[in-house]
């Protein structure tokens, strides 16, 4: 690879030493992964002689592994790198400064401030020899240079740059502990990745991140590959390959045709082992993601001594530095900060990066679209109103000097008169900056990250942000059975054997021997080699089951029986097995083919009993004959065996085996169909999989909150009904339905076999269980329900799995959880939240948690909109009559700072309560701002408008004061307008206490005290607020003030609490001309130059960059130079004007390479394959493969599945793709090929 230049490969240099200690060298190992196939086996076989020998080259053996000792580890660390890709440094804080800093309304005030810095201190040159007197400058000036007061003149511009600073470095924390927090949620993401290695013999899980090269990994069904590595020995391995090649197909790997697996490839079917062959950097996604400029190099000593040596190098490819430098520079703006910044507002704090892991836009989370077009409607009435303002400010002025008194423009008079332009222009802006809520972006973060940090102790770990609120709009969540409803400890507890149904184990005696060996054996060979049952961590605890649960009860089984599974194991290791069919969703069987001395064959079968009791013709007897079974007797034994078991919740579970004589010679393994057939029964078995005790009780919550639970489960439909009964799903006397995953087909097919929407939603709304269903089953019922609009709600589903199969569902899902002690990594990478300890009351804590984020959010905007209303009118029409605002820029700025930052920090982190569920989700379409709030925030605002414009115009006289109106330029505070101030933030404490209910509730104080952090505001505000006044002077413009009058300051402001009670007995349904606000946009609504607007819908195709990696690695074979230049222009073509955020499953990590593996649901419609010619700077969304997928059909889940059940979207690409809503007629519309 010629890009060892700047690819961050510490060990490119330091090779030749190492070459003595391994037979082979870094070099040698990366071009041997870049080979595939045929290829590759023949480099092994010219080169090592074959995989054992590089085995033996890397001093590592095949059977026992690493012996593990800590210094052969380091050894292979420094010689062949350690397996993680450096992530990209955080933004330190003096970055997120500088951010905070970008934002426009802050910047203008800045300059207003300097501005009027500078003429403060500007004296006219005259003005020394010319009296004050004789210069008059009209009235409004008059007083202008009294008692040196102009001396004080530079305290505003100054307190407002120093407020200015203060909103800044407030924001930067802010952005800095979340960027913090987002880290270790990642970091604690990636520790819990372990893979099952080989070390001394032992199988172990070890971290990702300490493999080494020459490590024996077990590979098994659902892995994601941790490193690059050469199949030592495979079981019908199938790997899904299309993070890397984009072709979807499954790549079958075999000894023989093709050993070469890759990191970050998902394991698709089958099972068996590596040896690990590159690491980290060195592996192909490392090589992809260097190229990408994510692995930045550790800034080591001698990492800089090589940087120099680099550079020397790059000077002579000028072409290729500039290509680097810019990738460097793109990539600083990249922002790895794994920014959660849910909403882009004007501040540029909020301005990460945008970037989306998945292949596609992911339509915003509701919340985010109702809050972006709440602040882009309010925004623009700050801009309208502060505009109006400084207008009517300068006409005024301008109108009354020099007309009405008439005097000349004088040009000693000029800097005076700039003055008072600069104050106006000041005023404007304030009344912007507190009409511009820029607390709603933080809002939203605080109250996610809260939320998110406090649902890890939930056993929720959120990987998605959006995730956690769209939980609170759920409607359906579809369940898997096995360890989400069900404990997953498994055990047999009855059986069928010998012509016998024993209701509990039998004793070994009563079975005849030949039929005991023949079980024993069938369990012991014919269950993964990986799953295992260990003695139990504490003294009488019960066993640990380690692997598949269902394999487990068998080998418990045996263990109960009185037989040690693990000698029989010993003697007949992995690879001596002759073929392994391993267990898929397809076969629902496991087979298991041993070679016999003599040359026949004897094959070892287990599968759900209906479908292996179809394939057998003989059944072992009491004796332990072989006696015929025919399809009578089948009929005979479902009904006496199988019906009964399954009634009682049994999963059952058939046991048989089959011989194949010497005489016929070897069969055809491939024609699987010949080879499962003709079996003989040993044994029907009926494993109890009890029901977690907190399960009823959660479902019942789930069903008094609106949502409706469905079972989707893999077992028959007697046992299905008889778990979903012991759970509540299905209640005794309802009319529900219970469909098999064949008849739930048959239903929803036309004369075609194509699936149509009508005939699902006829279906759906009354399905509680599906059993016996595929994976494509459940994405079927999940896609139908989420697109169905037989409801005049859009439904919000979530979804539970576990295995790789569930993949498809849990990427449609609007939520998709998954499981994360049972759970593949193929399910977690496709899911937005791990369930941590499988539980399904741990969903119900999800929801609680998303409902609890809605409702903050509408509290902060409750309490925002109240203060904004009136602060905007009070400066408005103070500025219009006195011509000056009443709330000087410095004590706006203090408002803006409490009721932004502060407020959200407050309200935002209001604990769940179990009152949540109680109510019915909402829809996705429902206002942020229902008319209850709208009541209470118009009420609030006329109460505390009443109250200032009383003060304001008669205050002098009530606190028998001087009038603070009509002050001069410079003139010192007054008591009047510092009362006015008082009391205006007074009501707005209050008012923060009215804003913690937003549904009518007449205790507001309820639970007040479970809430320290909105305590300690209102508390510290309060005392800061003390201090202001007495000590504030000429800064705040500020005096202090008596007791009397802070009593009636307090008083005033306890008014609010007063005047919410009298608001709350209004009936909300008698004000019908109350209207709703922040809706979620439709798409007819949107113009295209409000589409600019929106700033966050400028997101980046991923669809497109995710086919610049696949080309990365098509043009191998082009130079080096020309692939960085297209990476660079992938990042320049896909930086948006505003930088967006980035999402956390953004980061660059090994295992999110890909985060989402391509699923591809086969269905009946063919596949048309289209050539895939897009330039590298085309923009349109294509992507590495070879159908090109839309922007997905626009439905408003964030988990879209890129290749949907075989239906294709065509887009021009010269027409810009507008992100389509919920509710609008594009919604459900999806066109066929």
């Amino acid at each position: 690879m010629a890009n060892n230049s700047y690819s961050g490969v510490k060990n490119s240099v330091a090779e030749p030493n190492h070459d003595g200690e391994f037979g082979c060298s870094l070099k040698e190992l990366r071009s041997l992964m870049e080979l595939r196939g045929a290829e590759g086996l023949h480099k092994i076989q010219e080169t090592y002689g074959d995989v054992n020998g590089l085995c033996n080259r890397l001093k590592t053996s095949p059977v026992d592994g690493l012996s593990g000792q800590p210094a052969d580890i380091e050894k292979r660390k420094v010689a062949f790198g350690q397996n993680f890709i450096p992530p990209k440094k955080p933004k330190t804080f003096l970055q997120l400064v500088w951010e905070a800093l970008q934002d426009v309304t802050l910047i203008i005030l800045e300059v207003a401030a300097i501005v009027s810095l500078g003429l403060s201190f500007y004296k006219p040159p005259d003005s020394e020899n010319r009296s004050c007197s004789e210069l008059n400058c009209g009235n409004a000036a008059g007083g202008v240079e009294d008692e040196g007061e102009a001396e004080a003149g530079w305290i505003e511009g100054a307190a407002i740059l120093l407020s200015v600073a203060c909103v800044v470095l407030v924001t930067a924390f802010n952005d800095w502990s979340k960027e913090k927090q987002f880290r270790g949620l990642q970091s604690r993401i990636e520790q819990e990745q372990k893979f099952m290695m080989v070390r001394g013999g032992q199988v172990i899980p070890i971290p990702v991140a300490e493999i080494v090269v020459g490590d024996i990994a077990q590979i098994k069904y659902g892995d994601l590959l941790p490193a690059d590595g050469i199949l030592i020995q495979g079981n019908d391995l199938k790997i899904d390959e299309s993070s890397l090649t984009g072709e979807s197909d499954h790549v079958k790997k075999s000894m023989e045709k093709d050993s070469v697996l890759l990191s970050g490839t998902h394991v698709m079917e089958g099972s068996g082992k590596m040896v690990v062959t590159a690491v980290g950097v060195n592996s192909q996604t490392g090589i992809i993601f260097t190229l990408l400029g994510a692995g930045e190099d550790d800034e080591d000593e001698e990492e800089k001594e090589k940087k120099k040596e680099r550079k020397k190098e790059k000077k002579s490819k000028l072409s290729q530095d500039g290509s680097v430098e810019n990738r460097k520079k793109a990539k600083a703006q990249d922002g790895a900060a794994m920014e959660m910044q849910p909403l882009n507002s004007d501040e540029g704090a909020e301005g990460e990066e945008k970037r989306k892991a998945n292949l596609q836009k992911k339509e915003k989370s509701v919340l985010q679209g109702k809050l972006t077009k709440l602040a882009v409607q309010i925004g623009k009435a700050g801009l309208v109103m502060s505009a109006i303002t400084v207008i009517i400010l300068v006409v005024l002025f301008v109108v009354d000097t020099f007309w009405i008194q008439g005097i000349p423009w004088e040009k000693e008079c000029t800097p005076i008169y700039i003055q008072f332009f600069v104050k106006f222009f000041i005023i404007g802006v304030t009344v912007l900056v507190v009409a511009v809520p820029e607390g709603l972006p933080l809002a939203v973060t605080i109250s996610l990250a809260y939320s998110v940090k406090k649902m890890m102790k939930d056993n929720n770990l959120v990987r998605h942000l959006d995730a956690c609120e769209t939980m609170g709009n759920a409607t359906a969540i579809c369940s898997d059975k096995t360890g989400t409803l069900t404990m997953n400890r498994m055990r047999v507890v009855q059986v069928f054997i010998s012509d016998k149904h024993y209701k509990k184990v039998p004793e070994p005696d009563v079975i005849p021997a030949s039929t005991m060996d023949l079980l024993i054996l069938g369990i012991s060979v014919n269950c993964a080699y990986t799953t295992k049952i260990m003695s139990p961590e504490k003294e009488g605890g019960l066993n640990r089951q380690v692997g598949n649960k269902t394999e487990c009860a068998l080998l418990g089984f045996a263990l109960d029986l009185k037989k040690d599974y693990q000698a029989i194991r010993n003697e007949i290791p992995e690879e001596k097995l002759y073929k392994v069919y391993t267990f898929n969703s397809v076969r629902k069987s496991m087979s298991t083919v041993l070679k016999n001395a003599d040359g026949s064959y004897r094959m070892f079968s287990k599968g759900a009993s209906e479908i292996l009791l179809r394939k057998c013709y003989k059944i072992l007897t009491a004796t332990g004959e072989a006696k015929l079974f025919r399809p009578r007797d089948r009929d005979d034994m479902v009904k006496r065996v199988i019906e009964p078991m399954a009634s009682e919740g049994l999963r059952t579970i058939c046991l048989a085996y089959r011989d194949f004589p010497a005489s016929e010679g070897e069969p055809d393994w491939d024609n699987e169909s010949d080879i499962l057939t003709r079996l003989t029964c040993v044994c029907v078995v009926g494993i109890e999989d009890p029901v977690r005790p907190e399960v009823p009780d959660a479902i019942r919550k789930c069903q008094r909150a609106g949502i409706t639970v469905r079972m989707v489960t893999g077992d028959n439909l007697n046992t299905a009904r008889a778990i979903s009964t012991k759970c509540g799903i299905l209640q005794p006397g309802d009319d529900f339905l219970c469909l098999e995953g064949k008849e739930f087909n048959r239903r929803i097919r036309n004369e075609k076999g194509e699936i149509e929407q009508e005939r699902i939603d006829k279906i759906w709304p009354k399905l509680r269980v599906l059993a016996r269903s595929s994976p494509t089953d459940k994405h079927t019922l999940v896609k139908g329900i989420i697109d169905s609009t037989v409801v005049e709600r859009r439904q919000v589903v979530a979804v539970t799995g576990d295995g790789t199969n569930d993949g498809p569902a849990l990427k449609k899902a609007d939520v998709g959880f998954a499981m994360g002690i049972a759970g593949t990594d193929v399910a977690k990478e496709a899911s937005d939240i791990i369930l941590t300890d499988d539980n399904f009351s741990s969903i119900v804590k999800a929801v609680m948690w998303g409902r609890n984020v809605y409702d903050s959010i509408s509290k902060f905007l409750q309490f925002q909109l109240t203060v904004n209303v009136v602060a905007v009118i009070v400066a408005f029409t103070g500025a219009c009559i006195t011509q000056d605002s009443p709330l000087k820029a410095v004590q706006m700025l203090w408002v803006n700072l409490i009721m932004d930052t502060f407020a959200s920090l407050a309200l935002a982190t209001e604990p769940p309560t179990e009152s949540l569920l109680l109510r019915k989700p909402y829809g996705r379409n429902k206002p942020l701002i229902s008319r209850t709030m709208m009541k209470n925030i118009l009420g609030h605002a006329v109460y505390q408008l009443t109250i200032i414009f009383t003060l304001l115009f008669a205050g002098e006289k009530m606190f028998d004061i001087d009038n603070g109106r009509y002050a001069p330029l410079h003139a010192p505070p007054s008591e009047h307008y510092t009362i006015v101030f008082n009391t205006f933030v007074m009501m707005q404490l209050f008012n923060e206490i009215n804003a913690r209910k937003i549904h009518g509730e007449r205790n507001v104080f309820e639970g007040i005290f479970n809430n320290m952090i909105f305590c300690t505001i209102v508390f510290g505000t309060f005392v800061i607020q003390i201090v202001i006044v007495q000590f504030g002077g000429k800064p705040f413009s500020c005096v202090g003030l008596s007791i009397e009058q802070w009593l009636w300051c307090i008083l005033l402001g306890f008014g609010c609490l007063l005047w919410g009670q009298i608001i709350s007995s209004i009936p909300t349904s008698r004000l019908k001309f109350l209207k709703t606000a922040g809706h979620g946009t439709q798409k007819e609504e949107i113009p295209d130059e409000e589409l600019e607007e929106l700033e966050d819908l400028d997101e980046i195709d991923h669809a497109e960059r995710e086919l610049r990696r696949g080309q990365i690695l098509w043009f191998r074979g082009l130079n080096r130079i020309q692939t960085q230049i297209r990476v660079v222009n992938a990042f320049r073509s896909s930086l948006s004007p505003y930088e967006g955020l980035e999402k956390p499953e953004s980061r660059t990590s090994i295992h999110n390479f890909m985060t989402h593996p391509e699923f591809r649901i086969e269905d009946s419609e063919p596949h048309i394959p289209l050539i895939d010619d897009t330039d590298a700077e085309d923009d349109a969304p294509t992507k590495r493969n070879t159908t090109p997928t839309p922007p997905p059909p626009p439905s408003p889940n964030q988990n879209n599945n890129a290749v949907d059940s075989g239906i294709h979207l065509f887009l021009d690409p010269s027409k810009p793709a507008t992100p389509s809503a919920p509710g609008s007629p594009m919604h459900s519309l999806e066109t066929s090929l």
